[in-house]
């Protein structure tokens, strides 16, 4: 009896035992946290006029080159010019020996000489025999002959004349002219050489550098825009840059100009087209030969709103912002009119609406953020590249 006591005591105790430390050892019971504000960066909305661009890459190119040849061969006599000079249209270039020449000349000048006096006989001689056939005192056929040799005289003294003509010709290419305004290239050949016509090298080029023109290739989907631009009452406007990025305006400005040509054809091969733009270039910042962007101006939104792109998020079926309203964010659905790497314009939104720019994975609708206090963001439009 005694040992039931002490074996139902100590059961008991155990479970007194267990009780204690499961009490000590159970998990307490979470507490609810208070919510926190999710640290957002924001910015404005901002209305402005933007301009739209396309932009390709372009080669320079001289409106006139021309390769200096001699048109006669001779030996080079002079040179006037120096490599680099800068030189206008008509300026003399070089010469060439003109001592043939100049006796072919005289030569042709003396039988014409020759030819006039023999055709001054023969009409002397003409007007004659015409008052004598009239009483028969020479034949019909006498005055004739005579009419004959003056006939020939005459042909005779045209033909000493084309001869001077071409001998003038001929001692004009002696010296020669430049034919357009421009910047002369590097010497070939040096005085004292002979110079044939064959030659396909030339003694230099001359090269107009100013005014100058940019050649470029834009997909022919373009066509449509570039036609408008063609045919609108204002030229449209045309910027050259050197080493610049087609989405960042990194590039020196070399030029403006404006659009001036379309090629009559698009490549079957590439599906592009080619277009033209002339620049003044009055400081010769483009070169022949070189490589820019260019960026024509298509179009200018006006009052469009304006935000970078880190405000603008893409959901299944559309794209939303995330407004800031008191300390709260809501959504927003908006559409995109246009985007680059630099803004986006939108539309569904006010001019002024604080939106989220940085930030944005921790929101949900209603969710309570706290907005990082930092200088505003400043939208760069000036020369954002806007893709119509």
């Amino acid at each position: 009896m005694q040992i039931k006591r002490n074996t139902a005591l100590m059961v008991g105790v155990l479970l007194i035992l267990a009780v204690a430390a499961w009490a000590v050892t159970r998990p307490a019971k979470p507490r609810l946290a208070a919510p926190t504000a999710i640290p957002v960066r924001v910015v404005s909305v901002a209305q402005q006029d933007v301009p739209r661009f396309i932009s390709g890459i372009g080669s320079v190119l001289s409106l006139h080159s021309v390769v200096i040849r001699p048109q006669i061969d001779g030996i080079l006599t002079q040179l006037l010019v120096k490599e680099g000079q800068s030189v206008k249209a008509g300026d003399l270039l070089a010469t060439i020996d003109d001592r043939s020449i100049r006796a072919s000349l005289d030569q042709a000048r003396a039988q014409l000489g020759e030819s006039q006096a023999q055709l001054q006989v023969a009409l002397v001689n003409l007007k004659r025999y015409k008052a004598l056939s009239i009483d028969d005192g020479v034949s019909k056929q006498t005055y004739d002959q005579q009419q004959a040799l003056v006939n020939q005289l005459k042909a005779t003294a045209q033909g000493n004349q084309a001869a001077i003509d071409a001998a003038q010709v001929q001692l004009s290419y002696t010296q020669i002219r430049s034919p357009v305004s421009g910047r002369v290239g590097i010497r070939n050949v040096d005085e004292g050489n002979f110079l044939r016509m064959s030659d396909t090298q030339g003694l230099f080029t001359v090269t107009q550098l100013d005014p100058i023109a940019v050649e470029f290739s834009l997909p022919q989907q373009m066509l449509p825009t570039l036609q408008g631009l063609i045919a609108a009452p204002t030229r449209a406007t045309v910027d050259a840059y050197l080493g610049a990025d087609t989405d960042n305006q990194t590039g020196d400005l070399l030029g403006e100009g404006h659009l001036s040509l379309i090629d009559n054809q698009i490549s079957s091969t590439t599906g592009t087209l080619r277009a033209k733009a002339e620049f003044s270039n009055p400081a010769h910042k483009l070169w022949p030969g070189q490589l820019v962007t260019i960026k024509v101006q298509t179009a200018l939104d006006k009052n469009a709103l304006v935000v970078p792109p880190t405000v603008v998020q893409r959901g299944l079926d559309s794209h939303f912002v995330y407004r800031v309203s008191a300390d709260k964010v809501e959504v927003v659905p908006v559409q995109v009119a246009y985007q680059n790497s630099d803004i986006n314009i939108i539309k569904g939104v006010q001019a002024g609406d604080v939106l989220v720019s940085d930030g944005q994975s921790r929101l949900k609708a209603g969710a309570q953020v706290e907005v990082l206090k930092e200088p505003p963001q400043v939208i760069h439009t000036a020369n954002a590249q806007v893709q119509p």
